[in-house]
C-alpha cells in the first residue's frame, strides 16, 4: 500500500502547534532578536529543552540564527513567516481579540509598527484611509494605482515619486493584524515608510537596547516630534 502524501502545511502546522514553540514564536512576532535563554523564558522550559525546539523551528524554515561574537539570536526567518503567523493568530484571536490587543505588552505595536516593510497598527490604517478618501490611489486590476492628487500629495511631503521598477507590486491592501481592516502594502508602502523614517517622522521605540538584547529588530514605531507635526496631519485630515 503506497504511503499517504503528507502535506508541507501539515509538517509546518505541527511545529507550530507545539505549546511551547508557539509561545517562541509569539515573542518572536514582535519582531525581537531574542537570545536562546529569552526564548526559554518565553516558553517557559528549560534551556537544554529549548535547544531542541529552536533546532527543530530553524530546519523547519521558521526561525534564522544570527551570530554576534560569541552570542546567537534568532528571529522570524522572513516575512512570509511573519505574515502566516499573524494570519494564524487572526482567526485564533477572534473571540479575544480587543482583550489582547489592549494588553499593555501589545499596545505599542497596535499603535504603530513595521509590517516587515510598510506601516502597520493605527497608523498604517490611516494612512491606507486617507490616501483612498482623498483619491490619491485608486483601484485598478492588481491592487491600487496613484492618481494625480496622490502624485502631487507625494511631492507635498517631500517624496520623489517614480514608479519603483521589478517585478513586485506597487500598491495592494494588506490586512492588517491588529486592526483587522486593511492597512497599505507592496513597494509604494515600503517606499513611504522608508521616507518617513529617513525624514526622522517615525522611530523605533525602544532604541536599540543592550547590544542584541529583545529590543534590537523592534517592530514598534513612535511618532517623533517632527513627525508628529509634518506626518500626523496627513493622517487625520
Amino acid at each position: 500500500m503506497p504511503i499517504p502524501y503528507e502535506p508541507s502545511l501539515a509538517r509546518v502546522a505541527a511545529m507550530i502547534a507545539d505549546p511551547a514553540r508557539s509561545r517562541m514564536l509569539a515573542y518572536l512576532l514582535a519582531g525581537h532578536y531574542a537570545s536562546a535563554g529569552e526564548l526559554a523564558a518565553a516558553g517557559s522550559v528549560s534551556a537544554s529543552t529549548t535547544s531542541g525546539h529552536l533546532a527543530k523551528l530553524e530546519q523547519g524554515g521558521l526561525i534564522s540564527v544570527e551570530q554576534r561574537g560569541r552570542h546567537r539570536y534568532f528571529k522570524l526567518a522572513d516575512a512570509d513567516v511573519a505574515h502566516a503567523l499573524e494570519s494564524l493568530a487572526l482567526v485564533a484571536e477572534r473571540s479575544a481579540h480587543q482583550r489582547q490587543w489592549n494588553s499593555p505588552a501589545r499596545l505599542e505595536l497596535r499603535y504603530a509598527r513595521r509590517c516587515y516593510g510598510h506601516l502597520a497598527g493605527e497608523l498604517g490604517v490611516a494612512l491606507m484611509d486617507r490616501l483612498l478618501l482623498n483619491r490619491r490611489i485608486e483601484p485598478e486590476t492588481d491592487g491600487y494605482r496613484v492618481t494625480e492628487e496622490g502624485e502631487q500629495w507625494l511631492r507635498t511631503i517631500g517624496f520623489e515619486w517614480a514608479r519603483p521598477h521589478g517585478s513586485g507590486r506597487l500598491a495592494y491592501a494588506c490586512l492588517d493584524w491588529s486592526e483587522r481592516r486593511d492597512h497599505l502594502a507592496g513597494s509604494l508602502a515600503t517606499a513611504l515608510l522608508d521616507h518617513f523614517l529617513a525624514r526622522r517622522w517615525l522611530a523605533p521605540r525602544g532604541g536599540g537596547g543592550a547590544r542584541g538584547g529583545a529590543h534590537q529588530g523592534n517592530r514598534a514605531l513612535r511618532p517623533t516630534r517632527a513627525g508628529e507635526v509634518e506626518l500626523l496631519p496627513h493622517l487625520r485630515g
